[in-house]
């Protein structure tokens, strides 16, 4: 686990983050500048940088951390309405924090590139 990476930091309670949702291997907790009314973000605990680096995950993991994505739209009440799971690989695409991340959005009707 980087020193450095601050979902690391936020996973292992330094900040005090309040976690929406958790499980075995993955949080979920709100996004600092959301995009949208409900904005989380859903990180596993394994330090992973990116979705290139997936196989780092096990099966397990993986399915936890999508688990956890469809749990939490049902606990913030956006499933039924619709929601998006992004995820950004890479600096080119927006990737700001090198640990793998999912961006669960919804609360409105969503508009831009994927609408």
């Amino acid at each position: 686990m980087p020193a450095d990476c601050l979902f690391c930091r936020i996973i292992s309670g330094e900040f005090g983050t309040e976690f929406v949702a958790e499980n075995e291997h993955a949080v979920a907790f709100r996004d600092v500048n959301p995009q949208a009314p409900v904005h989380l973000l859903v990180v596993p605990r394994q330090h992973v940088a990116a979705l290139r680096d997936v196989e780092q995950l096990d099966d397990d993991a993986l399915r936890a951390m999508l688990d956890l994505s469809i749990n939490a739209a049902k606990a913030e009440g956006i499933d039924r309405g619709g929601y998006r799971l992004v995820t950004n690989d890479g600096a080119d695409a927006g990737q700001t924090v090198f640990h793998l991340h999912w961006h669960l959005l919804g609360g409105a009707k969503l508009k831009g590139a994927f609408a």
